[in-house]
């Protein structure tokens, strides 16, 4: 499970900012909300959500997670030695110029705790760090500065001799489980149950979900949650066919990455969704089938689309964090997707949700605590800060919602006066 994430000189990030999945000593909710992980005398949230006016920095906290991620799983195996990193610095200071950019994050791992950073600029890793807690304090895995790797021979034998093994641009942690590390190859397990997909772009995983879909129990419980979502779904058909990708639609050609319109025919599914049809007393008396592409809402192809991953995140008690999960959604749809990580029935292994959204139904005390509520506001100079409800005194009886949008905590566009613009537009 995530516990803190901490990020530095990276995109809107000028100075260090930590978003924190650690529960805090307040009222509210109880712990219907909160994973209790007992041995460790420890309370994490099972949810967060992030609230910002837009280019407010809530997309670029969580590029900032993916990015870590796809650094800590590629860049041993996937960087050549003289390639550049592809990391992006806070460029609107004079501060931050020639200084590295900053990562660092605290999670749970095979039962303990752990803590894990680096510093990277584009020519190369500057510092990295792995500590965990074997037992009360914290003890030292690896440090490295540069090209000085020290580690611990009692804690993490698995990296000696590694040292001289690992690139400029490579982190020593995936170097060592890329030599089957044992502890090292369990941390970049973690990395990988850690994921990020877009609420915009979600077509990307349709592709996962119909694969999903053929696995009969898989099948009976989306049906079930369609229903219970009240899509009007009764049944799902798929069919196996040959067809021309050229003649795919656009939005179809995405779940087929790497393929190019002179490829002349590709396995596809075709997808039919029953609905009931009734006779003049309105009695059901059968079901007819939809073609799925072709006749169902957007809001329903991007359900469809989120399903897959969601529920495996559900099943394996992972992290799913998904930005814009609104879009095309209605809120009671994306209350229930919220409500089945919050729910001990379908939530048994403590998984964790992450997403940003601009709809501020969600923002009350009857679905969140004021520790899952965060938000992202840029200052007059371009950089954004990171903080949570929480921080705020409020009433038991104040309104989440209402005082948000009067601003009260800030994270709001400040609109203009139209008038005096309208003015200078006709001078």
């Amino acid at each position: 499970m995530l516990r803190e994430f901490r990020v530095k000189n990276f995109l809107s990030f000028k100075d260090s900012v930590t978003f924190s999945m650690v529960a805090v000593p307040i009222s509210g909710l109880g712990d219907r909300n909160i994973a209790v992980i007992d041995a460790m005398n420890l309370k994490l949230l099972k949810s967060s959500v992030v609230y910002g006016a837009n280019a407010s920095g809530k997309s670029n906290l969580l590029k900032a997670m993916g990015f870590m991620r796809r650094f800590v799983l590629d860049s041993s195996k996937e960087m050549q030695a003289a390639e550049a990193i592809n990391v992006e610095n806070f460029r609107l200071s004079s501060e931050t110029e020639g200084k590295p950019s900053f990562f660092e994050i605290s999670f749970i791992c095979d039962s303990k705790k752990f803590r894990y950073g680096f510093e990277i600029d584009q020519n190369g890793v500057h510092a990295e760090w792995l500590f965990f807690v074997p037992s009360r304090t914290e003890a030292t895995l690896f440090t490295r500065k540069n090209d000085d790797i020290k580690i611990s021979t009692k804690y993490f034998s698995e990296g000696k001799g590694l040292q001289n093994k690992t690139r400029p641009n490579a982190l020593f942690l995936s170097v060592v489980a890329q030599f089957n590390g044992e502890l090292s190859t369990k941390i970049l397990k973690w990395f990988m149950v850690f994921n990020l997909i877009s609420g915009i772009n979600d077509r990307h995983y349709m592709g996962y979900t119909l694969a999903q879909l053929e696995n009969d129990q898989f099948k009976k419980k989306f049906l079930k949650y369609l229903r219970v979502a009240d899509f009007g779904i009764h049944g799902i058909q798929l069919k196996k066919m040959m067809v021309k990708f050229s003649e795919l639609p656009e939005s179809m050609k995405i779940l087929f990455p790497g393929k190019t319109s002179d490829v002349e025919e590709i396995e596809g599914t075709s997808t039919e969704v029953m609905h009931l049809k009734y006779d003049k007393d309105n009695n059901p008396i059968s079901t007819e089938a939809f073609d799925f592409d072709a006749l169902e809402s957007e809001g329903t192809k991007k359900f469809w689309g989120l399903f897959g991953p969601l529920i495996h995140t559900l099943e394996n008690g992972s992290i799913l964090v998904v930005d814009e999960l609104d879009a095309r959604l209605h809120p009671k749809i994306t209350q229930f997707i919220i409500e089945l990580f919050h729910s001990k029935q379908t939530n048994p292994k403590n998984a964790q949700f992450i997403f940003a959204t601009h709809d501020t139904n969600f923002l009350t005390n009857r679905l969140f605590r004021r520790d899952q509520i965060w938000f992202t506001e840029k200052d007059e100079y371009g950089a954004t800060d990171l903080y949570s409800l929480v921080e705020f005194k409020i009433r038991k009886d104040a309104s989440f919602e209402k005082d948000y949008i009067q601003g009260k905590y800030g994270a709001i566009p400040f609109i203009g006066d139209i008038e005096s613009l309208l003015g200078e537009l006709h001078e």
